[in-house]
């Protein structure tokens, strides 16, 4: 997969910070037929999603091939600050992965 997969914006309201992200990624379930060869497309989806904040994760996803093409995340957690730091990384089921960092506003 090429990087920059991964879209995320971040506000804090309260110490309390909304997340909002969006990967670009085929999520192919390897159930579904080509169908101009009729063989089946492999399966290629991410496996796990996680979040630190500044330093400390906060969220761990757990994902399969049942999630949609291009998957939407939207989280929040306590303890954030405008201008703390944010990062996500994804892996996936072929090794594939991405990661961005973003600050909190």
């Amino acid at each position: 997969m090429a990087s920059n997969t991964i879209r995320a914006r971040a506000s804090v309201q309260g110490g309390t910070a909304n997340v909002k992200t969006l990967i670009s990624h085929p999520m192919e379930t390897g159930q579904r037929t080509d169908s101009s060869t009729g063989e089946k497309i492999p399966a290629h989806y991410i496996e796990e999603v996680t979040v630190t904040h500044n330093g400390n994760q906060v969220l761990v996803a757990q994902m399969g091939s049942a999630v949609s093409k291009n998957p939407y995340l939207s989280f929040r957690f306590d303890g954030a600050s405008s201008g703390d730091t944010i990062s996500i990384s994804w892996n996936d089921n072929k090794g594939e992965s991405d990661s961005m960092e973003t600050s909190i506003s």
